[in-house]
């Protein structure tokens, strides 16, 4: 199954100002974290969602949010750039990947098990759906650029699942 996913238009969200369509299935699934606040409420997570798009379209100029889904410590998946869009989360890999960001900063201490669960369950869905290859390679943002994302803590989980490689 999926997790809850709330639209864009749930949330609150802004309309992008530019769209790239991205080809399906991606053969990627990069996990991040957003080295923000943390959110355990769905009206906190929506704070930290409208927090996250407008820093990405103001401060960095991109045209959306870069990730393709946000997700929070509530369990719930809110959409960014969503399946079908090219997002900003990733160089090299944005046009053939999902990218999930946890909200929150996770050095020291992984996201809480309704968060895990949540992104497990969004890569399944995405499998499940077809926009997701079944064969799929799964990697923390610090795989594919130079970063410390998705925090110490949250990479070691992420190193323990299905299909992941360095």
């Amino acid at each position: 199954g999926c997790p809850t996913i709330l639209t864009k238009s749930q949330w609150g969200g802004r309309a992008p100002t530019c769209r790239t369509a991205m080809a399906t299935p991606v053969t990627y699934v990069v996990i991040h974290h957003t080295e923000g606040t943390a959110c355990t409420s769905q009206s906190a997570c929506i704070t930290q969602a409208k927090s996250v798009q407008n820093y990405h379209m103001n401060s960095n100029g991109w045209c959306d949010v870069g990730y393709s889904f946000l997700v929070g410590e509530d369990g719930i998946a809110y959409e960014g750039r969503g399946w079908t869009s090219v997002g900003a989360h990733a160089p090299n890999y944005n046009s053939n990947s999902i990218g999930i960001s946890v909200f929150g900063s996770f050095m020291s201490r992984n996201p809480n098990a309704a968060a895990l669960n949540a992104v497990q369950s969004l890569i399944s869905c995405g499998v499940s759906r077809g926009y997701i290859k079944s064969a799929y390679i799964l990697k923390g943002h610090r795989n594919v650029t130079a970063t410390d994302c998705p925090g110490n803590t949250f990479y070691n989980t992420v190193r323990s699942w299905p299909r992941f490689q360095a």
